[in-house]
């Protein structure tokens, strides 16, 4: 009796048990998302560094597919999100709206129905079986006062000092508990009986009620199995052809990538094979002197002043990606060792890393491509540009033994027309 609690509380277990479920695909969601936007943060940095850094063509389009395919990656994972939460989780919640149903004095109306259908089948069995343990506390109590009663009168027949009249009344005592006994075993097996012959239909009544709640059980597992697996279909990109075909784009990309093609670009381009600009006579022009103007100094900053304007002709038709090369000569060594640039928008130092993580990252390209470097030589094999340890790349540009005269790239920070003709025109960034 009472035991069917247990089966009415799995009632109320199952409607938690969906909250668990909701709350366990929106963390997994979230972790999505945050995925996706890292991936598209690490991408969108390295990117920039990749295109300003000194790598070059084939090689460079194969490192930048790496970054296209966390792009896609993370449009994918938003995807998967998205999925998440707008399907699984809202036909979770709509599905738990409508199976379980609060009342307005608290608790479900399911819970309620299935407690009221086992205490009405259980009732008449209830009410027959306190019976049989009233008549079986009748019976066992008559007993001991009958054996109590056999046990006087057994001790009276020792003793002389009690009259005959004494013992007649004990003997009349063990007679009536005799037949109590009698009467209440009666009785006892009476009520077991009818107990017995009331067992089935209480059984039946009972697993009726049961086997609705079992029903009811059966459709939240049955539900449930079906979300598991609609959210393993969302999170299985596997079998998501557009999956497949990223990362069978980022092998092509990268098997693109040709030495020979990269080496001859760059000799045509930066080597030998580029047009010449030898030197030629010059007639001397005061305006080549001139002294920048107070608006020009004021703009510059970081003890940085323009020394020249380097304007061959070969270096100004070569395609540059970025902006345009000015030479301007440091005053100290300390500026060019720093990799932060005064002149960058906010949006390029906009990023969600820490900015002591970020200048480490910068760090990484230790200079950009197409940069020009100092005209400025001397027959000092440490100033020689066309050293053998130059020639091989080891030369460390931010070496304190570097010429002080090299340049900088540097970013305009208002639009400007050229008054002269050795002027440069240019737009603000």
């Amino acid at each position: 009796v009472g035991n069917y609690k247990r089966t009415v509380k799995r009632i109320d277990d199952g409607h938690r048990l969906c909250n668990d479920l909701m709350n366990c695909i929106h963390e997994r969601a979230r972790i999505e998302k945050v995925y996706a936007q890292q991936l598209t943060e690490w991408a969108k940095r390295w990117k920039q560094l990749v295109e300003k850094g000194p790598q070059y063509g084939t090689v460079e389009r194969a490192w930048c597919a790496f970054m296209s395919e966390a792009e896609k990656v993370s449009e994918l994972h938003l995807e998967v999100k998205g999925s998440l939460m707008n399907e699984d989780f809202e036909k979770i919640k709509n599905w738990q709206k409508e199976a379980f149903h609060k009342q307005m004095m608290g608790g479900f109306k399911e819970t309620k129905e299935a407690e009221d259908g086992f205490r009405k089948a259980q009732k008449p069995w209830a009410k027959k079986l306190k019976e049989v343990e009233a008549a079986k506390k009748a019976y066992h109590a008559a007993c001991k006062e009958e054996k109590l009663a056999i046990s006087r009168e057994t001790n009276s027949k020792a003793d002389p000092a009690l009259n005959p009249e004494q013992l007649k009344k004990l003997q009349d005592k063990v007679e009536r508990s005799k037949q109590d006994v009698l009467k209440t075993k009666e009785k006892y097996e009476k009520s077991l009986k009818e107990l017995d012959n009331a067992t089935p239909q209480y059984m039946e009544n009972m697993e009726q009620v049961f086997e609705q709640c079992q029903q009811f059980e059966e459709k939240r597992l049955r539900f449930f199995r079906e979300v598991l697996l609609e959210v393993q279909k969302h999170l299985d990109l596997s079998n998501v052809a557009s999956y497949k075909n990223i990362y069978r784009e980022l092998e092509q990309n990268i098997k693109t990538a040709d030495a020979v093609e990269d080496l001859r670009w760059f000799r045509a381009n930066q080597g030998p094979g580029m047009s010449m600009n030898w030197p030629q006579f010059e007639e001397w022009s005061a305006d080549l002197n001139r002294t920048l103007s107070r608006r020009e100094k004021k703009k510059a900053s970081d003890g940085v002043t323009l020394t020249g304007i380097n304007q061959t002709g070969d270096q100004v038709s070569q395609p540059n990606k970025h902006s345009s090369s000015l030479s301007v000569q440091s005053n100290t060594v300390q500026s060019v060792q720093s990799s932060y640039n005064p002149f960058e928008d906010e949006e390029d130092t906009g990023s969600t890393v820490s900015e002591k993580e970020d200048n480490k990252i910068k760090n990484v390209s230790s200079y950009e491509k197409n940069q020009s470097y100092p005209t400025d030589w001397s027959d000092e094999e440490s100033n020689n540009p066309f050293s053998s340890t130059d020639a091989n790349g080891d030369t460390n540009p931010f070496d304190e033994d570097t010429s002080p005269a090299m340049e900088v790239r540097v970013r305009a920070l208002y639009d400007y027309e050229g008054q002269e003709q050795d002027e440069l025109s240019f737009k603000a960034g």
